[in-house]
């Protein structure tokens, strides 16, 4: 809980980016516009974090490149960052979204997961004596 308190600070370097906080979960949300800014809000919520005795952990971090597929010329995507991988899915809040906005990729793990309901054995039973 320490950390929701902590994390109210915690703003963007660029106007026109956005930050939300679930948790211990952080998003950075960059348009289209801002691409150029990406490096420089992950050093600003590095420097926030050091002024917070937190860490920012890299190996965690994750950059989607959200676009919509139903256009038909796809932007071209920037260079990665160095050391941030680059996931074409992301977890959030217990649901998966992907880089084009679907959550069908959720919905097929849900239904997996899924237990199938067993036969009695009684019901068995009762339908080999008709």
């Amino acid at each position: 809980m320490s950390f929701v308190i902590n994390a109210a600070d915690l703003t963007t370097a660029t106007p026109g980016n956005l930050v939300h906080k679930y948790a211990d979960d952080t998003y950075v949300v960059i348009p289209a516009c801002n691409v150029r800014s990406r490096a420089g809000e992950l050093e600003h919520v590095a420097l926030w974090a050091q002024a917070n005795n937190l860490k920012l952990n890299r190996a965690k971090t994750v950059e989607v490149i959200f676009t919509d597929s139903r256009r038909k010329l796809q932007p071209c995507c920037p260079p990665e960052l160095p050391d941030i991988r680059r996931a074409t899915s992301i977890r959030m809040l217990g649901v998966t979204l992907t880089n084009h906005l679907s959550v069908s990729d959720h919905v097929r793990d849900v239904i997996s997961m899924r237990p199938v309901p067993a036969r009695s054995e009684n019901h068995a039973l009762s339908r080999n004596e008709q």
